[in-house]
């Protein structure tokens, strides 16, 4: 039979090594020595007979070959995670705690209903539900920290069930220069003025999604901040349309006609990170979740929806 040479500890210190920018930062994570930790990843290239990390200055870089090794090695300790995770799911009949992770475009208010039909057959699980933002909400699925996620992109290699449709629309305030403008507004003209922007929850934000080419930012974390911005006469956002729907009504705020996209709909997907353990009350939370969704398998309308 064969013995492996290394450790899962090994790999789980060269992860955090590279993750968290170096030596120092990994051992304060992991609340072990620097020493320790060095001492760990050269015996690690030792016994591989392989360079997997080269010192520049005061910082470590992964060479060619660390790169293959260290994907593979994020693949094995997934596996050993999830094996672990399941042993736990068939020693106990019903999770004690689920975490649901909400991205924040996903309208909340058809998620109430669901809480409560769940609660009641709950059987006592702590339920955390975590809101998300852009990259955060992917990480809560490939990193698998979460149970069940509510997004609007499915990350490759997974799969999503459509329950939910948002519109962002991009708003300001009524007195604002861009509400004056004639429509529809050339898009280089929002060049020009304050973009309030959503913040990434993701430690490591990946700025890949929506309109950001203003020169000048302002990153908030939550909508209700951009919305009392924008009541100051401050910047223009992209907001989903369910959440300024108050503003709009009262004229607190006005929707702006940008030429090319006036709005940007979005499908919201229920995504299961790990779909083999998933437990009988996430398993339970998820089919409301499912019993109460507003859209259809085949939907795939383009029509602008009414402010409800």
């Amino acid at each position: 039979m064969y013995r492996p040479k290394t450790t899962l500890e090994q790999w789980r210190i060269l992860q955090a090594v590279v993750d968290y920018g170096g030596y120092a930062h990994a051992a304060s994570q992991l609340n072990k020595s620097q020493s320790s930790l060095n001492h760990a990843v050269a015996k690690l290239q030792n016994q591989l007979g392989v360079q997997l990390l080269e010192v520049r200055g005061r910082k470590a870089y992964l060479t060619e070959a660390g790169e293959v090794m260290l994907r593979r090695s994020r693949h094995l300790t997934q596996n050993v995670q999830d094996l672990e995770v399941l042993a736990e799911s068939i020693n106990q009949d019903w999770e004690p705690e689920i975490t649901l992770a909400v991205d924040l475009a996903y309208p909340k208010e058809q998620l109430y209903p669901v809480l409560k039909e769940f609660y009641p057959d709950s059987r006592g699980s702590r339920l955390k539900i975590l809101d998300t933002v852009l990259t955060g909400t992917e990480e809560a699925i490939t990193q698998g920290w979460a149970d069940i996620v509510l997004t609007g992109q499915v990350p490759k290699g997974y799969l999503g069930e459509p329950i939910a449709e948002t519109q962002f629309i991009v708003v300001c305030h009524p007195q604002h220069p861009l509400a004056a403008m004639p429509s529809p507004i050339d898009p280089n003209e929002l060049m020009h003025h304050l973009q309030l922007v959503i913040k990434d929850t993701s430690q490591s934000p990946d700025e890949k999604q929506g309109w950001l080419k203003s020169e000048l930012r302002w990153t908030v974390s939550q909508f209700a901040t951009a919305i009392d911005l924008m009541g100051q006469g401050l910047g223009f956002c992209w907001l989903p349309e369910h959440v300024v729907c108050q503003e709009l009504g009262k004229g607190s705020l006005v929707k702006l006609d940008v030429k090319g996209s006036s709005f940007r709909k979005l499908v919201m997907w229920m995504v299961h990170p790990r779909p083999d353990t998933l437990g009988p009350g996430s398993q339970l939370l998820s089919d409301c979740i499912l019993t109460h969704r507003q859209i259809q398998h085949t939907h795939q309308t383009t029509e602008e929806p009414p402010c409800t």
